[in-house]
């Protein structure tokens, strides 16, 4: 044998060899079990150290500012209540937020605005980011510009002043599910602007008392089983700009409240590429729950039609946990928020929508609609 030829069959097999070992190796691991969408493989602060949480004060040793101030941690709470924060908080990058570990009602970051932005492989479990009035105007309770790689699972995220939550610049591979987002305060009262975004799921979140984006759609979005209840201006709203987007509308269940007109869906144009299925809309107020289909003119016609697609644009849903959409809303209506213990504020949002139709309001301020109120701290008994 020749040595080119020789030469030659190393060569091919060798490319053999690092291909079988590249397909050999192991998928990243989820976040937890039951996660879900683009961002089910955030790594959190897997393999750091762990920070345990042991005051409420904004900030100091064993607060949860000092806890997120560096990255390749896991957070946990031996002390649950409200963190009134003084000023708005930064989040590392590499964390794991485990809300699960808090006592009594769980933990309310309260008061400013929780950023998230530029940072990445983020897990966030079991907490509440509540604003409020007194934050600062032009921010959210959270904030997630320009990120990647995070988990929302079972969060609270409201009384934002700009949206409850801002999802913007290039932030990529994220997941929101099972969370409440809503109850948006002054001055524009609104959801989420997820704007310039790629890779995001929405799943089994409900959506409540904004005047508007539920979310504002700019990006490729799959949107499964969300609720939608009490929109004032619009429900889900399109990208309407110039540049193409791609929202995957699956299951979800859109119902008029007291404030609501009749635009579950809307803002649209022709470069908002939706692909629908099996969702429906409840529009009549009447305190029972008898939707129909959500069908393409419920949209809008002419210019604020927009491209409807026969397949999904953002990858597979196979992997996605997919309800009927009555389904869908029985498990938020039991599951979705800080549900571990319900707060009263929880438990206020989710009454309104079990009213179907005819309980909600949208309110200015927080104190319109009652308040944080107020709870002593409560501490895991010591460790033995």
């Amino acid at each position: 044998m020749n040595f080119k030829l020789i030469l030659c069959l190393a060569l091919v097999l060798s490319g053999k060899f690092l291909a079988t070992s590249a397909s050999a190796q192991p998928k990243a691991s989820p976040a937890f079990s039951g996660a879900e969408g683009f961002g089910q493989f955030a790594s959190g602060g897997r393999g750091g150290e762990i920070f345990h949480v042991t005051t409420l004060d904004d900030a100091g040793p064993g607060s949860f500012r000092e806890a997120v101030s560096k990255p390749n941690r896991i957070v946990t709470f031996d002390v649950g209540g409200i963190i009134r924060l003084k000023s708005n908080v930064a989040i590392s990058s590499h964390l794991t937020l485990d809300g699960t570990s808090a006592p009594g009602e769980g933990i309310t970051l309260y008061g400013r605005s929780t950023s998230f932005s530029g940072q990445n492989d983020i897990i966030v479990r079991y907490l509440r980011f509540r604003e409020g009035i007194a934050g600062d105007k032009g921010k959210c309770s959270v904030n997630l510009s320009g990120g990647s790689d995070m988990i929302f699972d079972h969060c609270s995220i409201e009384w934002g002043r700009w949206d409850c939550l801002g999802l913007t610049q290039g932030s990529h591979d994220i997941t929101f599910q099972n969370c409440i987002i809503g109850e948006g305060v002054d001055p524009q009262r609104f959801g989420s602007l997820s704007d310039s975004v790629t890779n995001i799921t929405y799943t089994h979140n409900l959506w409540i008392n904004n005047q508007s984006r539920n979310p504002k759609a700019k990006g490729k979005i799959q949107y499964i089983n969300n609720v939608v209840y009490n929109w004032g201006v619009c429900g889900l709203v399109g990208g309407h700009s110039g540049a193409d987007h791609f929202q995957d509308v699956v299951g979800n269940y859109f119902i008029a409240g007291p404030n609501s007109n009749q635009h579950a869906v809307g803002e649209c144009a022709k470069t908002d590429h939706f692909f629908l299925k099996g969702n429906f809309v409840d529009l009549d107020k009447d305190g029972k729950l008898n939707g129909r289909e959500l069908v393409p003119a419920d949209f809008g016609s002419g210019e604020s039609a927009p491209t409807f697609v026969a397949a999904p644009s953002n990858g597979s849903l196979d992997g996605l946990k997919i309800e009927a959409a009555t389904a869908a809303l029985s498990n938020v209506l039991a599951h979705a928020g800080c549900s571990l213990h319900r707060d009263a504020v929880d438990a206020r949002l989710i009454d309104a929508v079990q009213s179907f139709g005819t309980r909600g309001k949208i309110i200015h301020d927080e104190a319109e609609a009652g308040g944080l109120g107020d709870r002593p701290a409560v501490q895991n008994p010591p460790a033995k």
